[in-house]
């Protein structure tokens, strides 16, 4: 590590957070995992980004934008010229999602008319916003289970007033808290950590869409995310593991907030 005055050509961290739009706690994080430690510091021991550093942070900012993760970009950029199969296969992950966006768009055309003539959605036009040719299912055995709590009646309600906009923007949400979960476990989040209970929150804030998820409900909804086949193989099919992860990442998070899941209750 050098040690140069500010009166070089060099930025402060907070200058380079000002200068790409990412928050200087992201920089730091970034350092520790060795993407890109700066070229010095002053005499105060602020850190000092040359040029050379700020383009490296410049690219991987175009990395994270296409939903990279970090240990994959540490190989982008130590590969040289490797680094265009490890493009090449993230363009084609692009494409897919695509793709199926344009599944989408295409359901969302379908359903547009009834939408404008205020027609309730049935469930299947539901599953059909939402990609979920299970969703029917997972409705009936839901309400078989819980049909007289009071969760099922607030979820029914909020649910009878959805639009085909608001299913179409759940979906959105979904997506990207999944693509997040993703993110964390390719990286090694551990569960517990400050950045696993964040992702934790997020999924149950997620699903308290319908009704209010506290920590204790949260524990015994994810229990069916390794029990139940069908779940097991919806979220490894985004990523082997996943499952299980998310499930710890949740356990970890209740306990964080004082609930112990093996003790956790549905009240």
């Amino acid at each position: 590590m050098v040690f140069m005055s500010s009166d070089d050509d060099l930025k402060t961290v907070g200058e380079v957070s000002q200068l790409l739009g990412i928050s200087v706690r992201t920089l730091h994080y970034w350092e520790e995992r060795g993407l890109v430690v700066p070229a010095a510091r002053s005499w105060s021991e602020y850190r000092l980004y040359s040029c050379k550093d700020i383009q490296t942070l410049e690219q991987i900012v175009i990395y994270r934008a296409t939903g990279m993760a970090l240990n994959e970009i540490a190989e982008v950029l130590s590969a040289g010229e490797n680094k265009i199969v490890h493009l090449q296969r993230q363009k084609k992950l692009l494409m897919e999602k695509q793709n199926e966006l344009g599944r989408m768009v295409q359901a969302l055309d379908c359903l547009l008319e009834d939408a404008m003539g205020n027609n309730k959605l049935s469930v299947d036009d539901v599953a059909k916003i939402l990609g979920n040719a299970n969703f029917p299912v997972y409705q009936a055995e839901a309400e078989e289970q819980w049909g007289e709590s009071d969760e099922w009646k607030i979820s029914q309600q909020r649910a009878s007033r959805m639009s085909v906009a608001d299913w179409a923007n759940v979906k959105v949400r979904t997506e990207a808290v999944e693509v997040e979960l993703v993110r964390g476990m390719s990286e090694g989040v551990v569960p517990g950590s400050e950045e696993a209970n964040r992702l934790a929150e997020s999924h149950r804030e997620l699903i308290s869409q319908f009704f209010h998820v506290n920590h204790a409900k949260h524990v015994l909804i994810a229990r069916g995310y390794v029990s139940d086949p069908r779940f097991v193989e919806y979220y490894d099919a985004r990523a082997i593991g996943l499952a299980q992860w998310l499930k710890q990442i949740i356990d970890a998070n209740a306990i964080a907030n004082g609930i112990d899941p093996a003790d956790a209750v549905w009240e």
